[in-house]
């Protein structure tokens, strides 16, 4: 089969088409003749060799649609381990479900692994009941512009998106929000709370870390919270946004980064506030079979409804594959970026 190979860490240049071995599936496996696979902030972190390290050589890639031999049925599936850049993959059947009619293979890929991180964010960890306000940071993201659609279709408002450009500001507008903020502004606290109405937002769902965080607890109303999705370096212009998946990240500005992405809070502030803060990883909802079909149920109902829909950026053959990388690591896209690993030009 063909698939995009791994064999030493660095940049986009990194990754080489090569014919290899299928897959052999093991206990609990099947294998999925894929069409559709998606690129991902861990996909881009892996390439460049960070922790934790990977195996080499190795196929990234960690989620794939397409039709699972055994039964010739539609599905999508999370792939821990990585593979998803390849024709055939082994996927575990806990992680994988299908996919119902009415949904393509493209919006199932985005609501079933960006999807269900904002879902997860949004109700499992922060709690979010109709009425309230939320914030998401990296709003043009795979993850980010899900979380506005869905704080949209949960009752949330108003629904604030933060942006690192004016385009991407008038893109999440186009999803829904009801303002649109520059993550870079000095004042973004003070612009938070007034575009909640003035005591501040009750939900703030953050990728970004470093100063939007901070910027994110301050903006918080009494009994608020906070939840955290991961963090990324960034610069002083450009705070950082996120394309997706398990363990989507954030931002410091230059000369003050701070590499492990801690943002201090003291336990008064805490009480003081009235305030919380929670995290949030995908891996706690793929582990959990019944929840994991429970979110992705939700999530298909809502897009078969219209109220959900996945914003594909641009779709790659597997030979675009660095290409794709280097967009995303340059913030050049928005919402979701596919490979159609059957493309060969």
């Amino acid at each position: 089969m063909r698939a995009v190979v791994l064999r030493r860490p660095g940049g986009p240049e990194a990754l080489r088409v090569e014919r290899i071995p299928e897959p052999s599936p093991g206990a609990g496996e099947s294998l999925i003749d894929v069409t559709l696979t998606g690129v991902n902030f861990d996909d881009l972190e892996r390439t460049a060799g960070a922790q934790p390290e990977l195996p080499l050589p190795a196929v990234l890639g960690v989620e794939a649609v397409g039709r699972r031999r055994a039964d010739g049925r539609r599905v999508a599936a999370l792939l821990r381990q990585g593979g998803g850049y390849a024709e055939v993959v082994a996927a575990r059947d806990a992680y994988t479900v299908e996919i119902p009619a009415g949904i393509d293979d493209a919006q199932a890929l985005g609501l079933f692994e960006q999807g269900g991180t904002a879902y997860g964010a949004l109700s499992l960890a922060g709690r979010l009941r109709a009425g309230e306000s939320v914030a998401v940071s990296a709003a043009a993201g795979g993850v980010g512009h899900l979380a506005v659609q869905l704080a949209v279709a949960l009752g949330a408002s108003p629904v604030i998106g933060l942006a690192s450009t004016s385009v991407k500001r008038q893109f999440v507008k186009g999803l829904g929000a009801d303002v649109a903020l520059d993550p870079a502004d000095p004042e973004l606290a003070d612009q938070v709370r007034a575009a909640a109405g003035g005591a501040g937002v009750d939900l703030f769902v953050d990728s970004v870390g470093g100063a939007v965080a901070r910027a994110a607890l301050a903006g918080l109303a009494p009994f608020g919270r906070l939840v955290c999705l991961g963090w990324r370096p960034g610069t002083q212009n450009d705070p950082g946004t996120v394309g997706g998946g398990a363990v989507p990240a954030g931002a410091e500005p230059a000369g003050t980064q701070d590499p492990t992405g801690v943002v201090a809070v003291t336990t008064a502030q805490l009480a003081q506030g009235s305030i919380g803060c929670a995290g949030f990883w995908m891996r706690h909802v793929v582990d959990d079979r019944e929840l994991l079909c429970g979110v992705a149920d939700r999530l298909f109902e809502l897009a078969a409804r219209g109220r959900l829909t996945v914003h594909v950026d641009r779709t790659v053959a597997l030979h675009e594959v660095g290409a794709a990388h280097a967009a995303v690591a340059a913030r050049a896209t928005t919402g979701k970026v596919l490979i159609d690993v059957r493309r060969e030009v």
